[in-house]
């Protein structure tokens, strides 16, 4: 390991259980001599097992639900008191879609199911930075990650209204993070990761066939979640405190891809056994 956070304070978002990336990154921010605390919503908190996390790192749980600015400022209280001063990282690692859960097609969405899936998957972003900036609560040069994915920018069926709370969400960042830099001089940043055999990604119709196809796409393959918390290290240390107003894809290089060999000689032969 190299210490790139030693002596760094944040607050992680959404660790679930062992598959989740936010559990992956909390567990590197600890090799890495952060410390922080953790959080999720408490009716997450039940589904998972997020103790196991607090004490493999020696971190405690302060329950809140990110769409609650009551709760985030309690929050924030609590972890500047309980790690002993500003905060120089924030993961923001929450997503949900109740259209999803049900099975409901995009073009049949129920807009309290959409409105409830954007507060918590976007809207949540902003009541987060929000709080931390009225409280001047981020040390200079802090950096604040949310994690997406890139139907923000293309079309997936299935992924349904998550693509725009995606969207939404990257465009917080842009404009949160203007006024973070100017004012603060914190970053903020998102991260574009590939699919992800995570607890919640696998709730997306169709996603083992998806996540093989992006695989076959991709000149890397698909980016672990493992990777992913390296690569939120990479972005909560010193040696990115340039990065800022950035969507960052971490997909093994499907974004820039149009088609791959692999993937024509598959479809190519899907014809001949048609045919």
């Amino acid at each position: 390991m190299y210490n790139l956070l030693k002596g760094k304070r944040g607050i992680i978002f959404g660790a679930l259980d062992e598959n989740s990336i936010a559990w992956k990154t909390a567990e590197r921010v600890h090799e890495e001599g952060g410390t922080f605390v953790l959080t999720n919503a408490p009716i997450a908190m039940r589904m998972g097992t997020i103790d196991v996390l607090a004490q493999k790192t020696g971190s405690q749980i302060i329950p809140a639900d990110a769409t609650s600015l009551e709760d985030l400022e309690n929050l924030v209280d609590q972890a500047v008191e309980i790690l002993g001063g500003k905060i120089d990282f924030v993961l923001h690692s929450i997503g949900m879609s109740v259209n999803v859960r049900k099975n409901i097609n995009y073009t049949d969405n129920k807009y309290d199911f959409t409105q409830k899936g954007w507060d918590v998957s976007a809207v949540s972003f902003h009541k987060v930075m929000q709080v931390l900036y009225k409280k001047d609560a981020m040390s200079e040069w802090g950096s604040i990650i949310a994690l997406t994915y890139m139907a923000a920018q293309r079309v997936f069926p299935d992924y349904n209204d998550m693509a725009d709370n995606k969207a939404y969400l990257e465009s917080i960042a842009r404009s949160f993070g203007y006024f973070f830099g100017k004012d603060k001089k914190v970053r903020v940043n998102t991260i574009s990761q590939s699919p992800t055999a995570t607890t919640a990604g696998q709730g997306v119709k169709g996603f083992s066939g998806f996540i093989a196809y992006a695989d076959k796409m991709s000149p890397l393959g698909n980016a672990t979640a493992g990777e992913c918390a390296d690569y939120v290290v990479t972005m909560f240390s010193d040696l990115t405190k340039k990065v800022t107003l950035q969507n960052l894809y971490h997909d093994g290089g499907f974004s820039n891809m149009g088609v791959s060999q692999e993937v024509m000689e598959a479809f190519e032969r899907g014809l001949e056994e048609e045919n």
